[in-house]
């Protein structure tokens, strides 16, 4: 049996990037995935467990530091670790439920504006863009006012943006398949507008759906704790990252472990995201494949 060019390529190009594969950020991710998860196990304390006795320990390398508060705890001795850790969690449910209310409905969009066009395209584009050119931040605020400050609020607020750049990309890569031979043919064959959807458009546009859910979480999760860190977003006393960032910023000059920890914890989350994103994006897309 005579092997093609074109799948020895593919195979070549495939290879190169798994061994391009980020490790370091998807065991950081994985890690704190798996903290997030078994956090009741993992972490060491309650994370809402108030001790004024223990208030603003040092991390166990300090002086006056100890095993039992490996990071220190805060003004009201909450063990900084275990804030951490049920952070992420806080962190990570509140991206993916915005990634599956808006991720979803801008999937839908998307397709019907890249496939129909006409007036339905210009309506759902022009939406778009309108969400698009809001500041988060300040509609943020006048969400939270009308709606009261909650886990809820948050994705309500956040939702709306994730399906407009779900709606815009998706529907850039709906207009290319739609001009495919294979559905010209499908529709010759008497092949129904949502069969053809489903069945021929949205698998060739899965590889950019997948791109851009992965590269939303890292963005969500530093909106999160923006929203957070200026009061708008998940309310105290929630062990949210930016609510901790918040909460050390008037220790900052001799506390610092208060908004360090926390804030590395965003870092390291955000870059991991990113870095995994380019990575599936290199791998998904064989226009950026080399040969």
């Amino acid at each position: 049996m005579t092997i093609g060019l074109g799948a020895v390529a593919r195979a070549r190009s495939v290879g190169g990037a798994l061994r391009r594969m980020p490790v370091i950020p998807i065991f950081l991710l994985g890690a704190l995935a798996l903290a997030a998860l078994f956090a009741p196990i993992v972490a060491p304390h309650p994370p809402l467990e108030i001790d004024l006795s223990s208030a603003l320990a040092p991390p166990f390398y300090h002086e006056g530091g100890s095993l039992d508060h490996l990071l220190g705890t805060d003004r009201l001795g909450r063990d900084i670790l275990s804030r951490v850790i049920y952070g992420g969690q806080v962190s990570l449910l509140l991206a993916f439920s915005v990634l599956l209310i808006g991720g979803s409905v801008g999937v839908v969009l998307g397709l019907l504006s890249g496939y129909v066009g006409g007036v339905l395209d210009a309506v759902i584009q022009r939406t778009v863009e309108a969400v698009l050119s809001l500041p988060t931040i300040m509609v943020a605020l006048v969400f939270v006012f009308v709606l009261g400050q909650s886990f809820t609020s948050v994705v309500l607020i956040l939702a709306p943006f994730i399906t407009a750049s779900f709606a815009r990309m998706v529907r850039g890569e709906a207009l290319t398949v739609r001009n495919m031979n294979y559905v010209a043919l499908a529709r010759v064959a008497g092949a129904s507008h949502m069969r053809i959807i489903a069945r021929h458009i949205l698998p060739n546009v899965a590889g950019t759906i997948i791109v851009i859910a992965t590269l939303e979480v890292g963005a969500l999760i530093l909106v999160e704790a923006s929203l957070s860190f200026l009061g708008v977003g998940v309310p105290p006393p929630t062990p949210a990252w930016g609510l901790m960032v918040d909460d050390g910023r008037e220790y900052l000059a001799t506390r610092y472990w208060l908004s360090l920890f926390p804030g590395l914890a965003i870092v390291m989350t955000v870059l991991s995201i990113n870095w995994i994103g380019d990575w599936l994006r290199n791998v998904l897309d064989p226009k950026r494949q080399e040969l």
